[in-house]
């Protein structure tokens, strides 16, 4: 075994790595530690971050294109029960592994100037490196089972990195919406996974797939297994209709955001990816996969740009993308889908970096308070533009290629697909400029006269962030990932950049031109509304589930309070009754006693064999 191949054998400790850091931080909680402050705790994090991502980057040379290697340790053996927990060592997974240390110490180095003034460092970076070491694990695990624990631990993760800033309510709430939406489609997940060992006998992702390709099952069963496997998924990906909980996760800190945003929602579609051969035993359900992910990308597209408030309004884009990605992902182009999280992860970073420092700056969320922070912030204002260009297809940035390729793939057998992706395209383009003109362009308002460029902690990690997204093609061709010019299909690639300049130019002829009233109003209002109120899909969620939630908690509570209580009291006040009345007859004699326990035997008696004397006459 050669010194490079080591770190591949390896590469299971790059989670470690990063647990260690968070343990490491645990001293600088407050009241520990006072004399240093507690950046210190972040420093340390900081630092097993990069030895992670050195260590991922060696052995992703050690595996390049070789085939895949696989890892068991046995975990629980019981019986006929046998739990492993699976690696494999590909370069896909570690692939993956780069990207998720890289972009989390982008982050990471990004708190040092968000969180300058917060005391809650070692709390905060310790949650990062916990969200990071799941998301790691969960790329290398080849077991199912597993990958639902860690799930689990990333649900758990989000509700309490959301909830960091646990003193104001619109935090505790958007932590808690964001938790029990999640359990939703876990528990129906773990309904699925449950279901799915007596079938296939394993967990195993590469015997799944082996399993799948002469399983036959009941068409019935197979598809409400497959849509108990997507459910959980649905939720991480903040799909219609568990979509709301990314919405209300942007009362996080937007360090955090980094990856939520573009590593965090897409463990579900990754899950799917691996889930692929099993999923393709239900068409029924790869049709249900395809509907939500084409609904989601349309209408989240069409609520992000009714929004006002910043943060929300690029949240709805990364529910948009990862509708996309469910697309992919139920019309069987896995490599594509995968393509596609890569490239949708390195602009949207960019993205939430640049509006993060101005957001840190400005104090405001609210894109009516923004305006001509171009010439204060052009690094900003850069960034932002080749973030939004390189998630939309614009050639020749990253996202352009993908979709592509995407497109090209529908056009033979789903050509109302490669509709909906031009049409999304087009919106996302469109709410992209909006945001950059209300926020860049114009005159500076009163939040924006005083908002100059963050501290070097949130630049730096910015413009390196797009020098990145910049050579992202380049990379892509590095890696043969690129179609030659010649082999493009200009069918679907014409119409998509015809909608990112149609969407681009509509957005910056209105937003940009100082002759037309700002905010715009639609007629009818009641068509805005509907768009800004995310299809009063939370008004839905009142009048139906939670309505019939509530009712059958109160008939619940009405039952156990006036029939099981009742019951209950009932037979204490015939005790207490019986008991005060047995009191008066004590007269102390025992001839007395004598004569009542002869009678009460004698009664017994009759009453036991009354049956067979009433037989004999």
């Amino acid at each position: 075994m050669s010194m490079i191949e080591i770190f591949s054998r390896t590469i299971w400790l790059v989670p470690l790595y990063i647990l260690i850091g968070a343990l490491l931080a645990i001293p600088w909680s407050p009241g520990i530690i006072r004399q240093t402050g507690p950046r210190p705790s972040g420093y340390v994090n900081i630092i097993m971050t990069f030895v992670a991502l050195i260590h991922s980057l060696i052995a992703l040379l050690e595996t390049w294109h070789q085939p895949p290697k696989y890892l068991s340790f046995e975990w629980l053996h019981a019986a006929d029960l046998n739990i492993a927990f699976d690696l494999e060592i590909s370069s896909i997974t570690i692939g993956a592994l780069v990207l998720i240390t890289g972009l989390n110490l982008v982050a990471q180095i990004y708190a040092i100037g968000y969180l300058e003034m917060d005391w809650g460092w070692a709390r905060f970076y310790s949650l990062l490196a916990l969200f990071e070491a799941g998301i790691s694990t969960l790329v290398l695990c080849n077991s199912l089972f597993f990958s639902y624990v860690v799930l689990e631990i990333l649900t758990l993760g989000t509700y309490l990195l959301i909830g960091f800033w646990f003193n104001q309510s619109l935090v505790v709430t958007g932590a808690r919406d964001a938790f029990l939406t999640k359990r939703v489609g876990d528990l129906i997940l773990l309904m699925g996974v449950v279901a799915l060992l007596p079938l296939a006998g394993t967990w195993n992702y590469t015997e799944l797939g082996e399993w799948a390709k002469t399983a036959n099952l009941d068409p019935k069963i197979a598809t409400l297994l497959c849509l108990a496997l997507i459910a959980g998924p649905l939720g991480k990906c903040a799909q219609f209709p568990l979509h709301l909980w990314l919405d209300e996760a942007m009362e996080g800190p937007m360090p955090a955001t980094i990856l939520r945003n573009t590593i965090v929602v897409s463990t579900g579609a990754w899950v799917l990816i691996k889930l692929q051969p099993v999923l393709a035993l239900s068409p029924f359900a790869t049709k249900v996969m395809v509907i939500v992910g084409a609904v989601t990308a349309i209408g989240a597209s069409l609520i992000a740009i009714a929004q006002i408030d910043l943060k929300r309004s690029l949240s709805y884009s990364v529910s948009a993308y990862m509708g996309l990605v469910f697309i992919a992902v139920g019309t069987q182009l896995d490599a594509t889908a995968l393509k596609l999280l890569f490239t949708y992860a390195i602009a949207m970073s960019l993205l939430v970096m640049s509006i993060g420092g101005v957001i840190l700056n400005t104090i405001t969320q609210d894109l009516t308070q923004y305006g001509g922070l171009w010439s204060r912030r052009p690094i900003s204002g850069l960034c932002y533009l080749i973030g939004a260009a390189s998630l939309v297809a614009f050639p020749p940035l990253g996202c352009f290629w993908t979709l592509t390729e995407m497109a090209d793939h529908l056009w033979t057998n789903y050509p109302w697909l490669v509709g909906v992706l031009v049409i999304v395209n087009g919106l996302t383009a469109f709410s992209l400029i909006r945001e950059f003109s209300l926020i860049f362009g114009g005159k500076t308002k009163p939040m924006t006269v005083r908002s100059p460029e963050g501290l070097w902690p949130v630049v730096l990690p910015m413009t390196v962030m797009m020098g990145f997204a910049l050579h992202v093609p380049i990379l892509l061709q590095q890696w043969n990932l690129l179609p030659e010019w010649q082999n493009l299909n200009l069918k679907v690639a014409i119409p998509l950049v015809i909608a990112t300049l149609l969407g681009a130019g509509t957005a910056a002829l209105i937003y940009l031109n100082d002759n037309i009233s700002k905010p715009i109003e639609l007629k009818p209002k009641a068509l805005q509304d509907f768009f800004a109120y995310d299809l009063y899909t939370e008004q839905l969620y009142r009048v139906t589930i939670v309505f019939v939630v509530g009712l059958i908690s109160q008939i619940i509570a009405w039952f156990d309070r006036y029939l099981v209580d009742g019951i209950i009291n009932l037979v204490g006040l015939a005790t207490i009754f019986t008991g005060q009345s047995l009191k008066y007859n004590v007269s102390g004699q025992t001839q007395f006693y004598f004569f009542s326990i002869l009678l009460g035997v004698i009664l017994f008696v009759g009453i036991v064999c009354y049956p067979f004397v009433s037989q004999v006459f």
